[in-house]
């Protein structure tokens, strides 16, 4: 299953919208330093779990870091499990 992520920079988060109400999967993030994004949390409305939306949301997280020569610090659960299990995101630790 594919959905449309957009990253919202001003609320600080790569955001899904799903289902026909306001249902949205997230991935937020901090700056907590120049050239460095903490992925802190994903968020996937139950219903949704298990559909492969978090990884969707992680991947377009950590392709948006590459593509600006940004680190990552893996500070939520999802992302650290997903970076161990896809070893060429390695690259992207801080």
């Amino acid at each position: 299953m594919k959905h449309q992520i957009i990253h919202e920079e001003k609320y600080q988060q790569f955001t899904a919208k799903i289902g026909t109400e306001d249902e949205e999967g997230e991935l937020a993030y901090a700056k907590p330093n120049q050239g460095v994004l903490d992925l802190t949390h994903t968020y996937v409305p139950e219903a949704y779990r298990g559909t492969g939306l978090a990884q969707e949301l992680i991947e377009t997280a950590l392709a948006y870091a590459r593509r600006h020569n940004l680190k990552i610090i893996a500070t939520c659960v999802a992302v650290k499990k997903h970076i161990a299990q896809h070893p060429e995101h390695q690259d992207l630790l801080h």
